[in-house]
């Protein structure tokens, strides 16, 4: 079985000094009531063919109806628990997370049960500070976090 590949932007800003990071919460019935680990940067699967850089941009627009600008800061990659590696970069900017626009996607509910339902891949947004969206991201990716921060650092 071909390894899992995704990509994904981490938008952030600076309000007063502190840095905020834009993070998505995963639509659907599964995710409604789960908060902590499981908030994601915008991201999705690498088409056969396609740059990962490229497949981030797309996918930050499509699971937030944001238009993301570079310039674009490497943050590499991190494998998650489940094997999905994951290419990362980051990117300063604004947005209201009220004005979010998600792609829908259908997905089997409940489980085996041969039922479809259509939910967006992201139904919501908000801006964390780092150490609040190193509590609520997906624990592999609490990584890129401390890279960005190591960057802004380095700036």
């Amino acid at each position: 079985m071909p390894q899992k590949e995704s990509a994904g932007l981490l938008l952030f800003r600076r309000r007063d000094g502190v840095i905020e990071l834009l993070l998505a919460h995963p639509g659907g019935p599964y995710w409604a009531t789960r908060h902590e680990g499981a908030w994601t940067i915008p991201k999705g699967g690498i088409h056969p063919g396609e740059d990962p850089l490229q497949t981030a941009i797309r996918e930050f627009k499509e699971e937030t109806g944001f238009d993301p600008c570079g310039p674009y800061l490497s943050l590499g990659q991190i494998t998650q628990r489940s094997g999905k590696i994951v290419y990362a970069w980051a990117f300063e900017g604004d947005c209201d997370p009220a004005s979010i626009s998600s792609a829908t996607t259908m997905t089997e509910w409940p489980p085996r049960s041969g039922r479809r339902i259509e939910i967006p891949e992201v139904d919501r947004v908000a801006f964390f500070t780092a150490d609040a969206g190193k509590r609520v991201i997906n624990v592999a990716q609490a990584e890129l976090v401390d890279r960005l921060l190591a960057l802004i650092d380095r700036m």
